[in-house]
């Protein structure tokens, strides 16, 4: 039974890499597929097994679209820093307060990201920065430090709102705004799975094959979004996107 535990959430890791690396959203994916092959564990654990895999995911598609992808490092490496303090932050708040006010709000401002990205047309197809400099770099850790803790504390498509935000806020197309979206999350994820190793909430002979699994979906979602491009992408984010409403939605008022 545990081998086909392990193939089970293995292969939904896999098909979260790939995802994820393309725009976000991989969770959508391997949470729920935690969380149906183990109900009765609890939800800490499961949320640590899902760090422990997809982080591997994420930071070899950051390194993937680095090679390829004219990232601004200086920029984005203090948006990577202030991600990682505020996602720390995010998840000591999570220990004392719940964060279930979330669960309603989340599906409307979702549903919000996809109506304004479907009305702008051309939003994300050009990658024209609108910043230089301090600015861009005070812009990118609002972002991370916003998102950051947002993911420590709460999580569901934090991916996608940073990939948004990077169109939305600083100009980029859709496959730079993904690629520096990757740097942050990953530095997001690695503080939660140090919080979560820290207090045992870690299966790591699950997590590491499952980590193997990611790095594979990981490595062909990015080659297919450096292939194909920002219109590929955008179309990804969408369908993302949308299906983070139904899912959310359902959880929130359904579930």
């Amino acid at each position: 039974m545990a081998a086909m535990e392990l193939l089970i959430v293995s292969f939904a890791s896999l098909l979260a890499g790939f995802v994820d690396s393309i725009v976000g959203g991989g969770g959508l994916i391997l949470v729920p597929a935690l969380f149906a092959v183990f109900p009765t564990t609890p939800p800490a654990t499961l949320f640590g097994v899902n760090k422990g895999a997809s982080v591997w995911g994420t930071a070899v598609a950051t390194a993937q679209y680095a090679r390829r992808v004219n990232l601004r490092w200086a920029a984005l490496l203090p948006a990577a820093a202030t991600g990682f303090v505020a996602a720390l932050a995010g998840a000591w708040l999570v220990t004392l307060i719940s964060p279930g006010f979330l669960r309603k709000a989340l599906p409307f401002v979702l549903l919000a990201v996809l109506l304004y990205t479907l009305a702008k047309k051309d939003l994300g197809r050009h990658h024209a920065p609108r910043h230089g400099g301090n600015a861009e770099t005070l812009v990118a850790c609002g972002i991370g430090g916003m998102l950051g803790f947002y993911d420590g504390f709460f999580g569901p498509g934090t991916g996608s709102f940073l990939v948004f935000l990077f169109v939305r806020w600083l100009g980029y197309d859709f496959l730079h705004a993904s690629a520096s979206a990757k740097l942050i999350n990953t530095a997001t994820n690695v503080a939660a799975l140090g919080l979560f190793a820290w207090t045992g909430h870690v299966w790591w002979h699950f997590a590491l094959t499952m980590a193997v699994a990611n790095v594979a979906g990981s490595l062909l979602g990015t080659r297919l979004a450096l292939r194909h491009g920002a219109g590929f992408v955008r179309l990804v984010f969408l369908a993302v996107v949308s299906a983070l409403i139904l899912k959310t939605g359902f959880d929130a008022f359904l579930k």
